[in-house]
């Protein structure tokens, strides 16, 4: 199975199709696209209005990978269903973390 993320020196990039407006905010395993690339499902409650959405977005992943919301931002597809999230910390450390999210 392909990974939804990728290694970096300082972290990773995950790739992650978000749904806003959701009922609960809540992530929901890895996908693969029809194009073979893998991305993490993930819900917000948030509307997709001034950002609202990639903050919720930043939140949950935090959370959920148990890092500071600071290390956690939106690098590509602001506007946009996929979006590429930059994660600071420990590469390996994070693919482990985000590895057991895909399988939950």
């Amino acid at each position: 199975m392909a990974t939804p993320f990728r290694l970096r020196d300082d972290g990773v990039d995950l790739f992650v199709r978000l749904t806003p407006k959701a009922a609960l905010d809540r992530l929901e395993g890895v996908e693969t696209a029809a194009d073979g690339r893998s991305h993490l499902k993930a819900r917000v409650r948030a509307v997709p209005e001034n950002g609202a959405a990639n903050v919720a977005l930043e939140k949950l992943v935090a959370k959920a990978l148990g890092v500071p919301v600071s290390a956690v931002s939106v690098v590509a597809g602001g506007a946009a269903r996929l979006k590429t999230l930059r994660i600071f910390g420990e590469p390996a450390a994070l693919a482990k973390r985000i590895e057991a999210l895909g399988d939950g």
